[in-house]
């Protein structure tokens, strides 16, 4: 867990420079944060100071009201300035965003409490012997008089040694299917955990997220389970897709910002003239421009889904979410690739303002996490039902 102090009740006014505090914070440690593969603490510090982990809940909770626009444009700004502190930004907010759907007493108690010290919540969605299939379950909630006891071997907890609160996804009790799944958000200090395998990955390395064989103790006041097929559905993958995708665009802008410079700088050195740099950077453009509207097309989509009241998502918006991550996690190669290609042998040093190393390593992790050929299934399991739309 971090140390920060928690934040103070914030106007929403505020918000701006909570979030220009984090960004510079983020930007300041990511080299280091990269070459050390440590937690961006400097990052997290800064957002739980500036109240951005709980933004997003409503004020009446102590939240900002923040919009899933409004997240998506954090999650780009730290993207660009910290791939590992985006992520984790927007992996909190996935998980946020589930606790926030849920309007019983004991959400609410529970946000309150996670909005009066701006706590970070880690998700423990997948499990070794499923091969990282989210939507079963091999362990299951066993309730034991007023306490509960769950225990998971999971390969991936993203930032779980620094959480305040994790996300458990387990079967329903013992007797249920692997499929009737609860999302179980428990204490961090009611959680043991113990490191199974080591973080040392080319990209995403300030996420700090290695196995844990977990086991969790609590009480069933203290524990909030929810349905995880509806929740899921409805508002983690969504929300997930939509802000791991805005991160992702960071990174790209990140590298377009990288090879305009060196665009600017070929351009003064031939004496104004059109160089090959120039012609190419036109054609990034076109991709860059080509996943910001992606992004902004399935927000707006998300936008009218959460206003239109319905309770189960159409099938056009879950593949066209499903999409988005595919798209996303494709695109940001597409760009940082092209960007390399721009600035050439300055892009290829570690030792150059134009370095493209981190970026390079941090946009092959995308396609990998929840694996492009996994969702694919998901979405090829519903497509028989799919009808074209017609309408502009």
């Amino acid at each position: 867990m971090t140390n920060a102090v928690p934040h103070a009740q914030q106007d929403p006014t505020t918000l701006e420079s909570a979030v220009r505090a984090t960004v510079a914070a983020a930007a300041a440690a990511a080299d280091d944060v990269d070459a050390e593969a440590r937690f961006p603490h400097e990052a997290v510090d800064a957002m739980k100071v500036g109240g951005l982990l709980s933004c997003a809940f409503p004020s009446r909770l102590g939240g900002l009201d923040t919009s899933i626009r409004e997240l998506a444009n954090i999650s780009r700004r730290l993207g660009e300035a910290c791939s590992a502190a985006g992520m984790i930004f927007a992996m909190h907010h996935s998980q946020a965003a589930a606790v926030a759907q849920s309007k019983s007493p004991s959400s609410e108690r529970l946000i309150q409490a996670m909005t009066s010290a701006d706590s970070l919540i880690a998700s423990a969605t997948t499990e070794i012997s499923t091969g990282g299939d989210i939507r079963n379950s091999t362990c299951a909630v066993v309730t034991d008089g007023h306490s509960i006891v769950l225990e998971k071997n999971a390969p991936v907890i993203s930032y779980g040694d620094y959480a305040d609160y994790i996300a458990i996804t387990a079967r329903r009790n013992p007797d249920a299917p692997s499929s009737d799944q609860v999302l179980v958000v428990v204490p961090r200090r009611d959680v043991q955990m113990r490191a199974t395998t080591p973080w040392n990955v080319i990209g995403f390395r300030g996420t700090c997220s290695p196995g844990f064989l977990l086991r969790a103790e609590t009480a069933t006041s203290d524990a909030l389970q929810l349905d995880y097929g509806s929740v899921s559905e409805r508002t983690v993958l969504p929300t997930a897709h939509i802000l791991w995708s805005a991160v992702w665009l960071g990174i790209a802008d990140a590298a377009m910002e990288k090879a305009r410079r060196e665009v600017r700088s070929a351009t003064r050195k031939s004496g104004g003239e059109t160089t090959p740099q120039a012609s190419r950077f036109v054609d990034l453009i076109v991709v860059h421009q080509r996943f910001e509207a992606f992004l902004r097309d399935s927000i707006l989509r998300y936008e009218s889904f959460l206003a239109s009241g319905q309770n189960e998502p159409p099938i056009p918006f879950t593949i066209a979410l499903n999409n988005l991550k595919i798209n996303s996690s494709m695109a940001v190669v597409d760009v940082v690739t092209a960007a390399l290609a721009i600035c050439g042998l300055n892009g290829y040093r570690e030792d150059h303002p134009a370095s493209m190393g981190r970026l390079l390593r941090d946009s092959f992790g995308p396609q990998l996490m929840v694996s492009n050929d996994r969702i694919r299934a998901n979405t090829a399991q519903i497509v028989p039902a799919y009808r074209l739309g017609k309408n502009l």
